[in-house]
């Protein structure tokens, strides 16, 4: 087994708790769904938020995936870059698994594909 980053990103409408937890958990389940994962394959994960977002942690949000309350979860500040993309949610799952470096399906939902244009599930939001 290999260990791979999955990355994942959309973006609230409003800084709303309500908000943050839907587009969180869609995100997340997106990620999980597309890669078939499983909790016991995942060695962290790294939520970062932009600095717009006050209303709720995004990472309490792995903790109502069934299974999964007990992997390790951080959430931090992104950079505040002149021009970046607001009310942005990003996420990186440090997994272990047998795919390829090109079979990995990272997923970018709402007005977050603009930032990976290229991949082809940036295409695709519905969970």
């Amino acid at each position: 087994m290999m260990m791979r980053g999955v990355r994942g990103a959309t973006t609230v409408d409003r800084d709303t708790e309500k908000d943050i937890t839907e587009r969180t958990k869609q995100l997340i389940g997106k990620m999980i769904v597309e890669n078939q994962l499983k909790p016991e394959q995942v060695v962290q994960i790294l939520i970062s938020a932009t600095s717009d977002i006050h209303a709720a942690f995004p990472a309490k949000v792995v903790r109502t995936f069934e299974g999964w309350q007990h992997v390790p979860v951080m959430c931090m500040q992104e950079m505040d870059v002149e021009h970046g993309l607001k009310k942005c949610i990003r996420v990186m799952m440090t997994v272990q698994t047998d795919m390829r470096q090109d079979e990995v399906r990272h997923v970018y939902l709402e007005n977050a594909v603009t930032l990976r244009p290229d991949l082809s599930l940036t295409k695709n939001t519905e969970l």
